[in-house]
């Protein structure tokens, strides 16, 4: 019998992909990786995946967590790119119901600013027929005193009207998630803090890796016909280890998010204006919160720690109080926040937001497949470029004949309706049975929120959580991080407060109140010993210290 997608399961996911050759092994549990496991398996492809630390912990999980539509890419002139992100959304929106969600975004126009009205006007026309919008979300062009109607809040000196369009919001990292139990379900071999860590030669050709789980020290080497370096900021670390950097590199910038209360920062809907300087800047309402960023500034320190400066949330504060001068957001109202490196490709004489975010494909001279750049909205189309690629090596190999892409018509793990006669309506039932098993409507609400339709599996796992704990709100906890470390593969305290959740970034007061007892109840579960159980304790103290401790700036670092 196959093994769960559980933490328990993971060395027997390692020794079952140590035991036979796969068609393909992919490095990183990122967006693309996952897009990569879930398009190769689905073609009947044996496929693996390896991920240092938890899926989505690196750029999949520090967003700005919108599936754009590509209105910047207009801006640059790019066509093609906005027609297929503008595709790539009414996709993932169907398939993904329960994580993709339509919102209304403003964008203020301003004498002297980046876009002036008619521009404006036009430029989203265009983008409306290019990303093919449904009629209902069409945008709409707003006079002075609409524009000041719709978003009280804004400057009014200089404004000149506004356009409203929708962009769509998303969870990425549980996206990401999701994306690897889909794959999983299909038969994928996937395995979180498993690292590759030195490559494996035959005749000059890449044949496999060297592979050492990070929990217990053990290592495996996993063979495969085909490895696809899918690691995001880390793709020229792994090109590093294979002798191939050469030619194109990354050059990777930063992007930082702000968080505070929604009543510090109340807007109406979501916002996109520009900055002094000529930056583009999005201030989004979600839940109780309100986020806001980015920065765009070139990265050279740590890719395994980006952290947030004093200089980069200065920035985003300022940028703010001119676009809301009513509102005069200080230091003490940032509750948490996210940085995030994109890993784009260096193009000489360009800047951090000049630089393209298209992807590209390398392929080493001992055959290591390299994908890079792209963004999160692409991620299917990357996965299928790459797929794709392999396919055409299997079948002249071979002589396989291997289907085309299909992921455009697979639901994500979640998103089912399970015969509703659409996704909406599935919510109110499950709200309903949730109210059936003793759980609150808000506690119910923000599961379906999380998880979509596996949040009923949650509540097959209150039985347990009840003999453990009479407190009820705890009983939830339990519930929850049962199904996550059962179902997610969630080995650590931090993953679950952070990518599992959430919890770190919008219910910061929730992640510290209950950060301990899930410390706890992740160290007994999974059988951890003292020197495991010390090394968890650091990575929660650390992620708490990060929240509240700014450097000054990256040369601080």
């Amino acid at each position: 019998m196959r093994p769960t997608f559980s933490a328990q399961s993971r060395i027997e996911i390692l020794r079952s992909m140590a035991q036979q050759e796969l068609d393909v092994l992919v490095i990183g549990g990122g967006i693309t990786g996952g897009g990569i496991a879930l398009d190769a398996v689905t073609r009947g492809m044996r496929i693996g995946l390896i991920e240092k630390n938890d899926f989505g912990s690196g750029t999949s999980s520090r967003s700005t967590k919108l599936i754009h539509g590509g209105l910047r890419y207009l801006k640059q002139g790019d066509v093609k790119l906005v027609q297929e992100v503008g595709k790539e959304r009414a996709i993932l929106y169907k398939n993904a119901p329960h994580l993709v969600i339509p919102a209304p975004m403003l964008l203020p126009v301003y004498k002297g600013g980046t876009y002036g009205y008619l521009a404006s006007s036009i430029g989203l026309y265009i983008y409306d027929w290019l990303a093919g919008v449904a009629r209902k979300e069409r945008r709409k062009m707003l006079g002075r005193s609409q524009t000041a109607l719709q978003e009280p809040l804004l400057k009014q000196d200089g404004l000149k009207g506004g356009g409203l369009y929708f962009e769509y919001r998303t969870d990425d990292a549980r996206l990401t998630i999701d994306i690897m139990k889909t794959a999983y379900a299909r038969g994928a071999q996937i395995v979180n803090y498993a690292e590759g860590t030195e490559f494996i030669y035959r005749d000059g050709k890449v044949v496999g890796v060297e592979v050492t789980d990070r929990i217990n020290g053990q290592t495996f080497q996993i063979y495969a016909k085909h490895i696809v370096n899918a690691a995001g900021p880390w793709v020229d670390k792994m090109r590093q280890i294979d002798g191939s950097l050469k030619g194109k590199r990354l050059f990777l910038t930063k992007g930082v998010h702000l968080v505070v209360d929604y009543t510090k920062l109340p807007v109406k809907q979501a916002a996109y204006f520009d900055t002094p300087d000529g930056r583009m800047v999005f201030v989004i309402p979600r839940g109780k919160s309100t986020y806001i960023g980015t920065t765009d500034t070139a990265f050279e320190k740590s890719i395994d720690n980006p952290r947030a400066t004093k200089e980069d949330r200065d920035y985003i504060i300022r940028a703010v109080n001119a676009m809301f001068p009513s509102i005069q957001l200080t230091i003490d109202d940032i509750r948490s926040h996210w940085a995030g490196l994109r890993p784009l490709i260096y193009e000489e004489g360009k800047g951090p937001s000049e630089l393209s975010r298209k992807d590209e494909i390398f392929v080493s001279d001992s055959g290591l497949i390299t994908i890079a750049g792209g963004k999160l909205t692409g991620f299917r189309k990357m996965a299928e470029k790459v797929t794709d690629l392999v396919a055409q090596h299997l079948e002249r190999a071979e002589g396989r004949k291997i289907p085309a892409c299909s992921t455009d018509a697979i639901t994500i793990s979640g998103g089912e309706n399970s015969g509703a006669s659409n996704y909406q309506e599935w919510k109110k039932e499950m709200l309903r049975i949730g109210k059936t098993q003793g759980v609150d409507r808000s506690t119910m609400q923000e599961w379906i929120d999380t998880y979509g339709t596996n949040a009923l599996q949650i509540l097959e796992y209150l039985p347990v959580a009840k003999q453990v704990t009479p407190n009820l709100e705890l009983q939830f906890v339990h519930a929850q991080l049962l199904y996550a470390m059962e179902a997610e593969m969630t080995v650590t305290a931090v993953d679950f407060l952070r990518l599992h959740t959430g919890w770190s970034y919008f219910q910061l007061e929730k992640a510290e109140k209950y950060a301990d007892i899930v410390l706890q109840m992740l160290s007994t579960s999974l059988s951890y010993n003292a020197d495991q159980k010390q090394k968890q304790i650091a990575m929660v103290e650390s992620l708490f210290q990060s929240i509240y401790e700014l450097p000054a700036n990256d040369h601080a670092i």
